[in-house]
């Protein structure tokens, strides 16, 4: 096992990632297919592109896939502020962990 299958980016964006999954499947249950539908896109994408990042083959295509997921992580909490502003469900904690993963992957990304 690599040290890349246990960086905090790649274990806390595949944990974010089925929180989104699981937090999807609750709002197709209140008829919010739409919203659930942009948000599973946008939520699940970050993880699969913190892991193409991880097996750039440059640094500039290291840099390149960690921006995706930014903008994807970006893009994500946009959907969970609609979400919450919209209806009853509190997204503060979902939020929060976005937060986080933005906080680190700009970090990454200055780093590189």
């Amino acid at each position: 096992m690599s040290k890349l299958e246990n960086s905090p980016i790649r274990i806390k964006s595949f944990q974010f990632a089925c929180d989104i999954v699981l937090f999807t499947r609750s709002l197709k249950k209140q008829n919010e297919f739409e919203l659930a539908s942009q948000l599973l896109k946008s939520g699940t994408s970050i993880g699969a592109n913190v892991r193409e990042a991880q097996r750039g083959v440059s640094t500039k295509d290291f840099k390149n896939k960690f921006g995706i997921a930014l903008k994807e992580a970006d893009e994500t909490k946009y959907w969970l502020e609609l979400i919450e502003a919209t209806s009853n469900n509190d997204c503060r904690i979902l939020i929060a962990k976005c937060d986080e993963l933005m906080k680190i992957m700009v970090s990454i990304i200055k780093n590189s």
